[in-house]
């Protein structure tokens, strides 16, 4: 019998709820409590962090969870990390639903950095139109260079005050087509962009958009993780569960 925990909060992650729901497998669906108003899943949810590794192996053995299915945004680190340990700690069969990151293309004109740091130093000394599509909690280093015109967007309207003297704040949940991205960068004069390489399809239009108007981008490459098996699509990880159950794992 299969009782399965999610650990979500990307499309792909959705995807997988909803595949799970229509073949009547039991399961959990976990977000890490970043975004205040989350997309409704077909499953049960629970909201909030574990409690590092030693609490998601403790939430593991007390709700029965048999399979982990780590879903969550490839930048998501710690998270990935904690679940690699606890399902090492518990013997729970661990599988990564994993997009592959974006590959550079003839016209794309990418400085790739390690991390968000890196990123803020790539920068250009004068004034410039910068997009920053990194997320809300990557921001605050980019208040070291204030004299950038930001535009921001957001899945949940900020709080408080931003630490960039001059942001533009768009409040909008992908994913994004390559029209409305060109229409976009054209409508608020973006000279750069800052991007993460999450991979997938949902948020790729920006670097099809950045290629087809010749602007740079600064991509931040993923942080480094635990070898641990992965799959890039659902239906690869619903026929890891079928087979795991047939092996009676």
């Amino acid at each position: 019998m299969i009782r399965a925990l999610i650990l979500g909060g990307t499309a792909d992650a959705n995807l997988l709820a909803a595949a799970i729901a229509r073949a009547g497998i039991d399961a959990v669906y976990s977000y890490g409590g970043r975004t205040r108003a989350p997309a409704d899943q077909p499953l049960p949810t629970r909201i909030g962090g574990f409690g590092g590794v030693n609490g998601l192996a403790e939430y593991l053995r007390c709700e029965a969870i048999t399979h982990v299915i780590d879903a969550t945004h490839p930048f998501a680190a710690e998270m990935s990390r904690n679940a690699i340990a606890a399902c090492a700690q518990t013997a729970t069969p661990l599988i990564a639903l994993e997009r592959a990151p974006w590959d550079k293309e003839a016209g794309d004109r990418w400085i790739e950095v390690a991390d968000v740091v890196s990123a803020v130093a790539a920068l250009p000394e004068n004034r410039t139109h910068v997009f920053l599509a990194i997320g809300r909690q990557h921001i605050a280093p980019f208040g070291s260079r204030p004299q950038h015109a930001y535009t921001l967007r957001f899945v949940d309207p900020p709080e408080g005050t931003l630490p960039l003297p001059d942001a533009d704040v768009i409040v909008s949940r992908g994913p994004f087509t390559l029209d409305g991205e060109l229409e976009m960068m054209r409508g608020r004069r973006i000279d750069w962009i800052v991007a993460r390489n999450s991979g997938g399809t949902g948020a790729r239009a920006k670097i099809d958009a950045a290629r087809a108007l010749g602007l740079p981008v600064i991509m931040i490459t993923r942080p480094p993780l635990p070898d641990r098996p992965r799959l890039e699509s659902v239906g690869d990880v619903m026929q890891w569960l079928d087979h795991r159950t047939c092996l009676g794992a």
